[in-house]
């Protein structure tokens, strides 16, 4: 018995050590994905965000034809850096809405003027309930509508130059 106890410290070192290096290997998805892809999106009605734009409800989105939800704020700067890839998925044919999510019309306003407004409709989700119900960790985020409302595919975080062909295809898919 006490020579299995002087080995008991060694085994539990073993053990801490292979614990330790099973997570250095295999990090954690901390990255936090809608349970609602597909799924309906949940029901809204949001006001307009921005002065030249109506406003948003989910009825709008299930329209027969797939398109593009992008959740963005004013004071987000990869929303900034995200523009010029929403301006190409627009001249490819894709229709973008959006929800503005704690801002301000006059905010949103100066953002799309000086970045640029791919969008049909914005609505204003100004205490984030729609972004939350959607299920949407942060912004930026985009999620592919199919044409019966459904959310088909999400996409966490700033869209880069070569997601717009991978997004182009899943909104292909989602007809």
């Amino acid at each position: 018995m006490r020579r299995l106890l002087i080995w008991l410290p060694l085994a539990l070192f073993l053990g801490f050590i292979g614990l330790f290096a099973s997570g250095l290997f295999k990090p954690d998805d901390r990255v936090i994905h809608s349970r609602l892809v597909g799924q309906p999106l949940p029901v809204f009605s949001l006001p307009a965000a921005a002065s030249d734009r109506p406003a948003l409800s989910s009825g709008q989105l299930a329209t027969g034809k797939p398109r593009l939800l992008n959740i963005f704020a004013s004071w987000c700067v990869p929303c900034a850096a995200e523009a010029p890839q929403l301006e190409a998925l627009q001249k490819a044919g894709a229709q973008i809405d959006a929800i503005a999510i704690r801002d301000a019309r006059p905010d949103v306003d100066a953002f799309l003027k000086r970045y640029g407004n791919p969008y049909a409709r914005i609505g204003l989700d100004a205490r984030s309930a729609v972004q939350m119900a959607l299920g949407s960790s942060g912004v930026p985020e985009t999620f592919v509508i199919d044409g019966k409302g459904r959310i088909a595919h999400q996409h966490i975080g700033d869209i880069r130059a070569d997601d717009v062909p991978m997004i182009l295809e899943k909104l292909k898919d989602a007809q």
